[in-house]
């Protein structure tokens, strides 16, 4: 159905059900009026609710648009973004010991992978499968079609090892809430909050670089990728190196949040445990 439509009707159908779906889901909605308010207690009640409604309609044009994507030639898609950073990527790369590239349920996290093996090559990006597993295995299929390889969160510490040892990226998302016990907890909107350690871990293992990457919204159907400065780790091999390198990257996904707050996933419990 998404085929003949241009990106930017996509966009707007997309947004129409978001906003219907902040209509109709009340236990998603409290949960992200919650958080909105605890994030920015001095906004006005009612900012916090067209932010809460503005955030519902993103996820709903991300969701089509995401379908849509995945239909388009790799010329199609390649005409879709701009690249910021773009250099600083060839830089890492060049290192050859693989980079860490991080972001979290913000902005078009999931076109920007798609879009990512185009420019550079492809990543293995690190995922929790779906309960529905007809659900899972078509997002896979939409993960995969630019030749990204994913990789399932159990058991996934050699195969990370092995694509970094190749030179080659993984991509990691860091916002959601973590019941594992090598869980730490860093500040998130000045609230602890249980994040995977996996990242910092990792990085502190291996050497590779780790990089913050972001994707925005343009007019028209269009998309910004965005590639951060590395993060550098902490200097000298002290116990909390890895909460601290944590808590450096939460800093960067935080600073692109509160630019950006309708662009992140505010129905999610990040601060269940808090």
């Amino acid at each position: 159905m998404l085929r003949p439509l241009p990106m930017s009707a996509v966009r707007v159908i997309g947004r129409g059900i978001g906003r219907l779906a902040y209509a109709v889901d009340g236990q998603h909605r409290r949960i992200a009026l919650e958080n909105l308010e605890n994030a920015f207690p001095a906004r006005p009640e009612n900012e916090r609710r067209e932010l809460a409604r503005s955030m519902f309609a993103h996820f709903g044009a991300l969701l089509f648009e995401l379908l849509k994507f995945s239909t388009w030639s790799r010329e199609q898609m390649l005409a879709s973004f701009e690249t910021e950073g773009e250099d600083r990527v060839r830089q890492v790369l060049q290192q050859g010991r693989g980079v860490l590239f991080f972001t979290g349920h913000f902005g078009y996290w999931e076109i920007h992978a798609l879009a990512h093996a185009l420019r550079f090559d492809p990543n293995s990006v690190l995922a929790r499968p779906l309960d529905n597993p007809i659900l899972d295995a078509m997002l896979e299929a939409i993960r995969t079609r630019t030749g990204n390889t994913v990789i399932q969160r159990r058991g996934a510490v050699r195969r990370i090892l092995r694509t970094l040892a190749s030179g080659r990226g993984v991509a990691i998302l860091i916002d959601q809430h973590l019941h594992e016990a090598d869980a730490v907890y860093v500040g998130f909107f000045q609230r602890p909050a249980a994040t995977t350690s996996a990242l910092a871990a990792l990085a502190l293992r291996t050497g590779a670089p780790v990089v913050p990457v972001f994707a925005l919204p343009l007019p028209h159907g269009r998309y910004r990728l965005i590639y951060e400065h590395p993060v550098e780790p902490p200097l000298g091999d002290t116990p909390d190196a890895i909460r601290e390198y944590t808590q450096r990257c939460t800093d960067v996904l935080e600073m692109y949040v509160r630019r950006h707050p309708e662009l992140w996933l505010w129905m999610h419990r990040r601060w269940r445990n808090a």
